[in-house]
């Protein structure tokens, strides 16, 4: 069965039916009005956060089925709030599709969707559906962050240590093997949500990102805005086990995957430099965490790296 065969009523009920087993505490309105009502606690500011995945550019359903692509589409706009330190309420997707799209496959971005939803109480309130060339799906994330605790990226200064959280490269590696040896892709990477609310209670931390583009880029992002330069120590970036082994085998430099890869949704941060350190500061967000670098005054140094500071990093112009 196809969108064709059931329309845009049609879909939007299948739809509504299977968002109906996430439902957030915050959620007043969901699906079926013309704006869904959400309820931010008393003393919460609203962070939002958009992203879009089109077919062909950020995704080949030859490589990853319907429910992975979902997965991965909600974790990269649920990343970006945990860079704020905000708590989820909900979030609306707008999906274009060709009419020709199997109502099964389009139902399985959704489900992948609410997989994640449900995992980190995130419920889909309300969206659109449209006719297009290729699949697109554009996802609004809405969350709520204590007023005066949102993380950003502009206020490191120089002598800040640069942390970051997990391990870095595991993406990139699991798309490389993906297109060299075939299969489906598999790996999809977890937001740091919790980790991102307990830093935002720390006043020690002073800029945050998510490892959205490749760490390189993203350190350089949080450079710009804060209007200082980083040193990074590339053997000190932490990488899966087994990494440097598998990379060999693939015929691929490892440092270019770590460093440029993307996709990790891992957290970039500065602390001030009497702040806590990896140890008490892996205890306090429940997750791994690596000292790589300091902040400096101007400049992007990266020592021990194979790559040049300008290398990597995803681009869509």
């Amino acid at each position: 069965m196809r969108l064709a065969d059931v329309g845009e009523f049609g879909l939007i009920e299948r739809i509504a039916r299977a968002a109906e087993r996430v439902s957030g505490v915050a959620v007043r309105r969901g699906i079926g009005h013309d704006a869904a009502l959400l309820r931010a606690r008393r003393g919460e500011d609203v962070a939002v956060s958009a992203d879009t995945l089109v077919e062909g550019v950020h995704f080949r359903l030859d490589r990853e089925g319907p429910r992975h692509v979902g997965r991965r589409a909600l974790v990269a706009n649920l990343s970006d709030l945990a860079a704020t330190g905000a708590r989820p309420l909900g979030f609306t997707l707008a999906l274009a599709a060709p009419p020709r799209l199997a109502v099964r496959d389009a139902l399985g971005f959704v489900n992948g969707m609410l997989d994640v939803g449900a995992e980190h109480d995130c419920p889909l309130v309300g969206g659109n559906v449209a006719r297009a060339r290729e699949v697109s799906l554009a996802i609004t994330v809405l969350g709520g962050v204590g007023r005066g605790r949102a993380l950003d990226r502009s206020g490191a200064r120089p002598g800040d240590r640069l942390f970051v959280t997990g391990v870095l490269g595991a993406a990139a590696l699991a798309r490389a093997r993906c297109e060299r040896r075939g299969g489906r892709l598999r790996h999809c990477p977890t937001p740091r949500l919790a980790a991102g609310r307990a830093l935002g209670r720390s006043a020690a931390v002073r800029a945050c990102i998510d490892v959205s583009d490749g760490l390189v880029a993203d350190l350089g992002h949080l450079a710009r805005a804060s209007g200082v330069g980083a040193e990074l120590e590339a053997g000190r970036v932490p990488r899966p086990r087994g990494f440097e082994a598998a990379c060999r085998r693939l015929g691929l430099e490892p440092d270019r995957l770590a460093l440029a890869g993307g996709e990790d949704y891992e957290l970039l941060f500065a602390v001030a430099p009497r702040g806590p350190g990896a140890g008490a500061l892996a205890r306090r967000l429940g997750v791994p965490v690596q000292e790589i670098g300091r902040i400096r005054a101007r400049g992007l140094h990266l020592r021990g790296a194979r790559i040049e500071p300008g290398a990597g990093g995803w681009r869509h112009f």
